[in-house]
Protein backbone atom coordinates (compact mmCIF):
# COMPACT_ATOMS: atom_id res chain seq x y z
CA UNK A 1 0.00 0.00 0.00
CA UNK A 2 1.64 3.08 -0.61
CA UNK A 3 2.49 5.36 2.20
CA UNK A 4 0.52 8.45 1.07
CA UNK A 5 -2.70 6.27 0.87
CA UNK A 6 -1.58 5.09 4.19
CA UNK A 7 -1.30 8.50 5.64
CA UNK A 8 -5.00 9.26 5.38
CA UNK A 9 -6.15 7.01 7.67
CA UNK A 10 -3.42 4.90 9.87
CA UNK A 11 -6.01 3.16 11.54
CA UNK A 12 -7.77 1.88 8.98
CA UNK A 13 -4.56 0.65 7.34
CA UNK A 14 -3.95 -1.16 10.10
CA UNK A 15 -7.31 -2.93 10.55
CA UNK A 16 -6.63 -4.29 6.91
CA UNK A 17 -3.52 -5.50 7.78
CA UNK A 18 -4.86 -7.37 10.70
CA UNK A 19 -7.96 -8.37 9.30
CA UNK A 20 -5.76 -10.22 6.77
CA UNK A 21 -3.33 -11.51 9.60
CA UNK A 22 -6.28 -12.54 11.72
CA UNK A 23 -8.48 -14.50 8.77
CA UNK A 24 -5.04 -16.61 8.51
CA UNK A 25 -4.63 -17.48 12.12
CA UNK A 26 -8.62 -18.04 12.78
CA UNK A 27 -8.38 -20.72 9.45
CA UNK A 28 -5.58 -22.13 11.43
CA UNK A 29 -7.38 -22.53 14.31
CA UNK A 30 -10.60 -23.51 13.26
CA UNK A 31 -8.69 -26.58 11.72
CA UNK A 32 -6.99 -27.26 14.83
CA UNK A 33 -10.11 -27.38 16.85
CA UNK A 34 -13.47 -26.27 16.25
CA UNK A 35 -14.44 -25.33 19.93
CA UNK A 36 -11.44 -23.56 20.58
CA UNK A 37 -11.48 -21.58 17.17
CA UNK A 38 -15.21 -20.02 18.47
CA UNK A 39 -14.71 -19.98 22.10
CA UNK A 40 -11.24 -18.62 22.11
CA UNK A 41 -9.94 -17.62 18.78
CA UNK A 42 -12.48 -15.42 17.63
CA UNK A 43 -12.94 -13.77 20.01
CA UNK A 44 -9.52 -12.68 20.46
CA UNK A 45 -9.93 -11.63 16.99
CA UNK A 46 -12.91 -9.72 17.98
CA UNK A 47 -11.37 -7.90 20.45
CA UNK A 48 -8.17 -7.03 18.65
CA UNK A 49 -10.17 -5.86 15.71
CA UNK A 50 -13.16 -3.74 17.46
CA UNK A 51 -12.65 -0.61 19.85
CA UNK A 52 -9.49 1.01 20.35
CA UNK A 53 -8.15 4.31 18.76
CA UNK A 54 -4.48 2.45 17.27
CA UNK A 55 -2.91 5.12 19.38
CA UNK A 56 0.67 2.77 19.37
CA UNK A 57 -0.03 1.35 15.95
CA UNK A 58 -0.16 5.82 15.04
CA UNK A 59 2.75 6.29 16.94
CA UNK A 60 4.59 3.38 15.25
CA UNK A 61 3.47 5.38 11.47
CA UNK A 62 4.48 8.81 12.05
CA UNK A 63 7.57 7.72 14.11
CA UNK A 64 8.64 6.53 10.68
CA UNK A 65 7.36 9.26 8.48
CA UNK A 66 8.27 12.75 10.80
CA UNK A 67 11.93 10.58 10.22
CA UNK A 68 11.31 10.20 6.38
CA UNK A 69 10.89 6.47 5.99
CA UNK A 70 7.74 4.86 4.46
CA UNK A 71 8.06 5.78 0.94
CA UNK A 72 8.91 2.48 -0.25
CA UNK A 73 6.28 -0.72 -0.09
CA UNK A 74 8.45 -3.43 1.70
CA UNK A 75 9.00 -0.49 4.50
CA UNK A 76 5.72 0.49 4.78
CA UNK A 77 4.54 -2.91 4.77
CA UNK A 78 6.74 -4.28 7.81
CA UNK A 79 5.71 -1.04 9.57
CA UNK A 80 1.88 -2.09 9.51
CA UNK A 81 2.29 -5.90 10.35
CA UNK A 82 4.80 -4.20 13.05
CA UNK A 83 1.19 -1.88 13.91
CA UNK A 84 -0.98 -4.92 13.53
CA UNK A 85 1.17 -7.09 15.97
CA UNK A 86 1.35 -4.08 18.77
CA UNK A 87 -2.49 -4.03 18.83
CA UNK A 88 -2.63 -7.78 19.48
CA UNK A 89 0.16 -7.19 22.24
CA UNK A 90 -3.04 -4.81 23.74
CA UNK A 91 -4.92 -7.20 22.99
CA UNK A 92 -3.06 -9.23 25.60
CA UNK A 93 -2.33 -6.29 27.92
CA UNK A 94 -5.76 -5.38 28.55
CA UNK A 95 -7.42 -9.15 28.63
CA UNK A 96 -4.70 -9.77 31.30
CA UNK A 97 -5.53 -6.44 33.36
CA UNK A 98 -9.04 -6.99 33.15
CA UNK A 99 -8.56 -10.24 35.13
CA UNK A 100 -6.16 -9.20 37.71
CA UNK A 101 -8.32 -5.79 38.20
CA UNK A 102 -11.40 -8.17 38.47
CA UNK A 103 -12.98 -5.52 35.85
CA UNK A 104 -16.32 -6.05 34.43
CA UNK A 105 -16.35 -3.62 31.72
CA UNK A 106 -13.80 -3.11 28.78
CA UNK A 107 -15.17 -0.31 26.27
CA UNK A 108 -18.64 -0.43 26.89
CA UNK A 109 -19.13 -4.08 27.21
CA UNK A 110 -18.59 -7.14 29.37
CA UNK A 111 -14.91 -8.01 29.48
CA UNK A 112 -13.18 -10.74 27.83
CA UNK A 113 -13.29 -12.93 31.18
CA UNK A 114 -17.18 -11.93 31.76
CA UNK A 115 -18.07 -12.82 29.02
CA UNK A 116 -16.40 -16.13 28.66
CA UNK A 117 -17.50 -17.02 31.99
CA UNK A 118 -20.83 -16.19 30.99
CA UNK A 119 -21.31 -18.45 27.98
CA UNK A 120 -20.87 -21.60 29.47
CA UNK A 121 -22.02 -21.09 32.59
CA UNK A 122 -18.97 -21.77 34.55
CA UNK A 123 -18.58 -18.47 35.93
CA UNK A 124 -15.65 -16.36 37.61
CA UNK A 125 -13.29 -19.19 37.72
CA UNK A 126 -13.64 -20.63 34.48
CA UNK A 127 -13.84 -17.36 32.51
CA UNK A 128 -10.67 -15.61 34.64
CA UNK A 129 -8.72 -18.70 33.25
CA UNK A 130 -9.99 -18.75 29.71
CA UNK A 131 -9.29 -15.24 29.18
CA UNK A 132 -5.71 -15.80 30.57
CA UNK A 133 -5.30 -17.93 27.75
CA UNK A 134 -6.65 -15.74 25.55
CA UNK A 135 -4.19 -13.02 26.39
CA UNK A 136 -1.45 -15.76 25.98
CA UNK A 137 -3.08 -16.29 22.46
CA UNK A 138 -3.04 -12.67 21.54
CA UNK A 139 0.67 -12.43 22.69
CA UNK A 140 1.54 -15.40 20.75
CA UNK A 141 0.04 -14.16 17.35
CA UNK A 142 1.71 -10.64 18.47
CA UNK A 143 5.06 -12.05 18.42
CA UNK A 144 4.51 -14.34 15.39
CA UNK A 145 3.11 -11.28 13.07
CA UNK A 146 6.58 -9.34 14.42
CA UNK A 147 8.99 -12.37 13.56
CA UNK A 148 7.06 -12.31 9.57
CA UNK A 149 7.52 -8.38 9.77
CA UNK A 150 10.97 -7.98 10.46
CA UNK A 151 12.11 -11.26 8.29
CA UNK A 152 10.67 -10.32 4.96
CA UNK A 153 11.61 -6.55 5.68
CA UNK A 154 14.13 -5.09 3.24
CA UNK A 155 16.51 -3.39 5.65
CA UNK A 156 20.16 -3.54 7.20
CA UNK A 157 21.18 -5.82 9.67
CA UNK A 158 22.08 -3.39 12.02
CA UNK A 159 18.08 -2.37 11.41
CA UNK A 160 16.69 -5.77 11.89
CA UNK A 161 18.87 -6.11 15.14
CA UNK A 162 17.32 -2.56 16.37
CA UNK A 163 13.82 -3.36 15.90
CA UNK A 164 13.91 -6.78 17.07
CA UNK A 165 16.09 -5.19 20.29
CA UNK A 166 13.20 -2.68 20.94
CA UNK A 167 10.16 -5.07 20.83
CA UNK A 168 12.25 -7.37 23.36
CA UNK A 169 12.70 -4.57 25.45
CA UNK A 170 9.29 -3.28 25.14
CA UNK A 171 7.70 -6.53 26.15
CA UNK A 172 9.78 -7.33 29.25
CA UNK A 173 8.28 -3.75 30.28
CA UNK A 174 5.02 -4.09 29.70
CA UNK A 175 5.22 -7.20 32.40
CA UNK A 176 7.22 -5.41 34.51
CA UNK A 177 4.91 -1.95 34.98
CA UNK A 178 1.77 -4.76 35.29
CA UNK A 179 3.77 -6.60 37.92
CA UNK A 180 4.95 -3.61 40.20
CA UNK A 181 1.36 -2.35 39.43
CA UNK A 182 0.10 -5.73 41.59
CA UNK A 183 3.25 -5.29 44.07
CA UNK A 184 1.84 -1.48 44.92
CA UNK A 185 -1.14 -3.24 45.57
CA UNK A 186 -0.63 -6.00 47.81
CA UNK A 187 2.24 -3.74 49.62
CA UNK A 188 0.04 -0.68 50.05
CA UNK A 189 3.07 1.41 48.06
CA UNK A 190 2.23 5.72 48.85
CA UNK A 191 5.22 6.77 47.07
CA UNK A 192 5.17 9.08 43.88
CA UNK A 193 8.49 7.81 42.77
CA UNK A 194 7.22 4.64 43.02
CA UNK A 195 3.35 5.59 40.91
CA UNK A 196 5.90 7.18 38.48
CA UNK A 197 8.13 4.14 38.06
CA UNK A 198 4.89 2.07 37.66
CA UNK A 199 3.37 4.45 34.84
CA UNK A 200 6.65 4.90 32.52
CA UNK A 201 6.89 0.99 32.58
CA UNK A 202 3.27 0.60 32.55
CA UNK A 203 2.73 3.29 29.71
CA UNK A 204 4.79 5.31 29.28
CA UNK A 205 7.44 2.81 27.13
CA UNK A 206 5.15 0.38 25.81
CA UNK A 207 2.09 2.97 25.02
CA UNK A 208 4.33 5.82 23.28
CA UNK A 209 8.15 5.79 23.51
CA UNK A 210 8.57 2.16 21.98
CA UNK A 211 6.03 2.50 19.33
CA UNK A 212 7.51 6.09 18.26
CA UNK A 213 11.45 3.87 18.46
CA UNK A 214 9.99 1.52 16.19
CA UNK A 215 9.23 3.74 13.78
CA UNK A 216 12.34 5.50 14.24
CA UNK A 217 14.58 2.49 13.32
CA UNK A 218 13.03 1.31 10.65
CA UNK A 219 13.27 4.44 9.33
CA UNK A 220 16.72 4.37 10.07
CA UNK A 221 16.89 7.09 12.32
CA UNK A 222 20.14 8.74 13.65
CA UNK A 223 20.89 8.94 17.57
CA UNK A 224 20.02 12.27 18.31
CA UNK A 225 16.28 12.16 16.45
CA UNK A 226 15.95 8.55 17.87
CA UNK A 227 16.41 10.25 21.21
CA UNK A 228 14.27 12.90 20.99
CA UNK A 229 11.78 11.17 19.83
CA UNK A 230 12.22 9.07 22.82
CA UNK A 231 11.98 11.54 25.10
CA UNK A 232 8.89 12.93 23.52
CA UNK A 233 7.06 9.80 23.88
CA UNK A 234 7.66 9.48 27.25
CA UNK A 235 6.86 12.29 28.53
CA UNK A 236 3.73 12.19 26.43
CA UNK A 237 3.48 8.44 28.42
CA UNK A 238 3.31 9.50 31.23
CA UNK A 239 0.92 12.41 31.03
CA UNK A 240 -0.76 9.53 29.17
CA UNK A 241 -1.17 7.57 32.77
CA UNK A 242 -2.04 10.45 35.06
CA UNK A 243 -4.82 11.45 32.55
CA UNK A 244 -5.69 7.71 32.71
CA UNK A 245 -5.39 8.14 36.73
CA UNK A 246 -7.49 11.25 36.81
CA UNK A 247 -10.41 9.67 34.73
CA UNK A 248 -9.92 6.71 36.70
CA UNK A 249 -11.72 8.48 39.75
CA UNK A 250 -13.23 11.44 37.81
CA UNK A 251 -14.47 10.29 34.55
CA UNK A 252 -17.83 9.46 33.25
CA UNK A 253 -17.85 5.98 32.57
CA UNK A 254 -20.18 6.61 29.65
CA UNK A 255 -17.80 8.08 27.86
CA UNK A 256 -14.32 5.98 29.58
CA UNK A 257 -15.89 2.54 28.93
CA UNK A 258 -14.78 1.61 32.54
CA UNK A 259 -16.27 1.88 35.83
CA UNK A 260 -15.12 4.81 37.95
CA UNK A 261 -13.37 4.56 41.17
CA UNK A 262 -11.48 1.26 40.31
CA UNK A 263 -8.84 2.15 41.09
CA UNK A 264 -9.47 3.34 44.83
CA UNK A 265 -10.89 0.26 45.58
CA UNK A 266 -8.26 -1.98 44.44
CA UNK A 267 -5.58 0.55 45.71
CA UNK A 268 -3.70 1.43 42.84
CA UNK A 269 -0.76 3.01 43.55
CA UNK A 270 -1.21 6.15 41.28
CA UNK A 271 0.66 9.22 41.16
CA UNK A 272 -2.66 11.16 42.08
CA UNK A 273 -3.65 9.42 45.36
CA UNK A 274 0.50 9.57 46.32
CA UNK A 275 0.28 12.96 45.91
CA UNK A 276 -2.90 13.96 47.84
CA UNK A 277 -1.72 12.18 50.43
CA UNK A 278 1.75 13.36 50.93
CA UNK A 279 0.33 17.16 50.80
CA UNK A 280 -2.59 15.84 53.38
CA UNK A 281 0.99 14.95 55.94
CA UNK A 282 2.15 18.10 54.57
CA UNK A 283 -0.77 20.49 55.60
CA UNK A 284 -1.37 18.58 58.82
CA UNK A 285 -4.90 17.19 57.75
CA UNK A 286 -5.10 14.23 59.20
CA UNK A 287 -8.46 13.48 58.42
CA UNK A 288 -8.20 13.47 55.12
CA UNK A 289 -4.96 11.24 55.22
CA UNK A 290 -6.79 9.07 57.06
CA UNK A 291 -9.82 8.62 54.61
CA UNK A 292 -7.35 8.15 52.04
CA UNK A 293 -5.73 5.45 54.24
CA UNK A 294 -8.71 3.54 54.78
CA UNK A 295 -10.77 3.86 51.60
CA UNK A 296 -7.56 3.14 48.75
CA UNK A 297 -7.75 -0.92 48.34
CA UNK A 298 -11.26 -1.44 50.01
CA UNK A 299 -13.37 -3.24 47.84
CA UNK A 300 -16.00 -2.58 50.10
CA UNK A 301 -15.72 1.41 49.82
CA UNK A 302 -19.52 3.08 48.61
CA UNK A 303 -20.58 5.45 46.49
CA UNK A 304 -20.46 7.77 49.20
CA UNK A 305 -17.11 7.27 50.44
CA UNK A 306 -15.74 7.49 46.79
CA UNK A 307 -17.13 10.67 46.26
CA UNK A 308 -15.68 11.63 49.78
CA UNK A 309 -12.29 10.29 48.23
CA UNK A 310 -12.95 12.82 44.86
CA UNK A 311 -13.60 15.37 47.42
CA UNK A 312 -10.01 15.07 49.25
CA UNK A 313 -8.21 14.92 45.58
CA UNK A 314 -9.87 18.43 45.37
CA UNK A 315 -9.46 19.84 48.31
CA UNK A 316 -5.51 18.69 49.27
CA UNK A 317 -5.18 20.41 45.49
CA UNK A 318 -3.78 17.14 44.00
CA UNK A 319 -6.09 17.26 41.07
CA UNK A 320 -5.13 20.63 39.96
CA UNK A 321 -1.23 19.81 40.60
CA UNK A 322 -1.91 16.57 38.28
CA UNK A 323 -3.44 18.62 35.08
CA UNK A 324 -0.53 20.88 35.69
CA UNK A 325 1.88 18.26 35.34
CA UNK A 326 0.06 16.84 32.64
CA UNK A 327 0.39 20.02 30.57
CA UNK A 328 3.77 20.81 31.30
CA UNK A 329 4.84 17.02 30.29
CA UNK A 330 3.08 17.52 27.18
CA UNK A 331 4.69 20.75 26.20
CA UNK A 332 8.17 19.46 27.26
CA UNK A 333 7.10 16.50 25.09
CA UNK A 334 6.42 18.62 21.98
CA UNK A 335 9.78 20.75 22.41
CA UNK A 336 11.72 17.77 21.99
CA UNK A 337 9.87 17.17 18.63
CA UNK A 338 10.94 20.82 17.76
CA UNK A 339 14.79 20.09 18.38
CA UNK A 340 15.23 17.96 15.44
CA UNK A 341 14.81 18.26 12.03
CA UNK A 342 11.19 16.11 11.23
CA UNK A 343 9.04 15.70 8.19
CA UNK A 344 6.72 18.77 8.77
CA UNK A 345 3.25 16.84 7.84
CA UNK A 346 4.49 13.85 10.13
CA UNK A 347 6.09 16.01 12.48
CA UNK A 348 2.27 17.84 12.63
CA UNK A 349 0.39 14.64 13.50
CA UNK A 350 3.18 13.59 15.94
CA UNK A 351 2.02 16.80 18.11
CA UNK A 352 -1.50 16.09 17.60
CA UNK A 353 -0.81 12.52 18.67
CA UNK A 354 1.04 13.47 21.74
CA UNK A 355 -1.44 15.84 22.82
CA UNK A 356 -4.81 13.81 22.53
CA UNK A 357 -3.53 10.77 24.41
CA UNK A 358 -2.82 13.62 27.31
CA UNK A 359 -6.05 15.13 26.45
CA UNK A 360 -4.03 18.24 26.25
CA UNK A 361 -3.93 21.00 23.14
CA UNK A 362 -0.07 23.17 23.38
CA UNK A 363 -0.41 25.78 20.89
CA UNK A 364 1.63 26.38 17.98
CA UNK A 365 3.04 29.51 19.26
CA UNK A 366 4.09 27.69 22.43
CA UNK A 367 6.21 25.06 20.09
CA UNK A 368 7.84 27.63 18.69
CA UNK A 369 8.67 29.88 21.70
CA UNK A 370 9.60 26.75 23.75
CA UNK A 371 12.02 25.23 20.49
CA UNK A 372 13.49 28.99 19.97
CA UNK A 373 14.75 28.73 23.87
CA UNK A 374 17.32 25.49 23.69
CA UNK A 375 15.57 22.90 22.16
CA UNK A 376 18.17 21.94 20.42
CA UNK A 377 20.25 22.01 23.15
CA UNK A 378 18.05 20.47 25.27
CA UNK A 379 17.93 17.31 22.35
CA UNK A 380 21.47 16.83 22.71
CA UNK A 381 21.25 15.66 26.16
CA UNK A 382 18.96 13.35 25.37
CA UNK A 383 20.11 10.73 22.94
CA UNK A 384 19.18 7.89 24.85
CA UNK A 385 15.70 7.76 26.20
CA UNK A 386 15.28 8.71 29.24
CA UNK A 387 18.60 10.86 29.95
CA UNK A 388 18.72 14.68 30.02
CA UNK A 389 15.50 17.01 30.23
CA UNK A 390 13.19 14.44 30.37
CA UNK A 391 14.70 12.74 33.25
CA UNK A 392 14.66 16.11 34.32
CA UNK A 393 10.64 16.27 33.67
CA UNK A 394 10.26 13.04 35.49
CA UNK A 395 12.30 13.86 38.74
CA UNK A 396 10.17 17.16 39.13
CA UNK A 397 6.94 14.74 38.58
CA UNK A 398 7.86 13.04 42.05
CA UNK A 399 7.80 16.15 44.12
CA UNK A 400 4.92 17.99 46.28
Amino acid sequence: MAARRIDEDVPAAVRGVLEELLDERLRECAALDATFGVDLAERVADFALNGGKRLRAQFLWWGLRACGGGSGASTADTALRLAAGLELIQTCALVHDDVMDDSPVRRGRPALHVALGARHGGGGPFGRAAAVLAGDLALSWADDVAAEAWDAAVVTGDVRARVRSLWRAMRTEMVAGQYLDLHGQVTGSRAMSAAIRTATLKSALYSVERPLALGAALAGADDRTNGALCSAGRCAGIAFQLRDDLLGIFGDPRTTGKPSGEDVRDGKPTYLTALARARAEVSGDRAAAALLDSSLGNPALSEEGLERVREVLVETGARDLVEAKIQRLVAVAHRHLASVPLLPQAEGRLRELLGAVAAVRVPPSVHAARAGRGGQQNAGRGARAGEGPAGSAFREETTV
